[in-house]
């Protein structure tokens, strides 16, 4: 599985509107064939860093997904909070391999 590994910059007086489009997106990427694992906030230290980690299976697969999330609905109108809220910054992505044995191992 490939992570696409998502940075924004986000306008730290607007966290709670970033956590809503977050929020949003949790029902709509799976729905397009993403397997979220997450966005996160931050939390202690820096305060304009936010992340979303989405799996898939391949780059075809990611590819896939976009085309059914910019033909979604509800994908496009998240699109459009974030571009009228100006919430978020700048966005980066980046895609990375999971090193085998070494992902969500549980603490002993």
């Amino acid at each position: 599985m490939i992570t696409c590994f998502i940075r924004y910059e986000i306008d730290p007086f607007q966290r709670e509107a970033f956590a809503e489009y977050a929020r949003r997106w949790g029902q709509i990427i799976p729905r397009c064939g993403g397997h979220l694992l997450g966005y996160f906030l931050p939390h202690e230290g820096s305060n304009y860093e936010a992340w979303g980690l989405i799996g898939f299976d391949s780059l075809a697969a990611y590819e896939a997904y976009r085309a059914r999330l910019r033909a979604d609905p509800e994908g496009r109108a998240n699109f459009a909070l974030a571009q009228d809220g100006h919430f978020i910054l700048r966005e980066e992505r980046t895609f990375t391999l999971a090193v085998e044995g070494t992902l969500g191992l549980p603490a002993r």
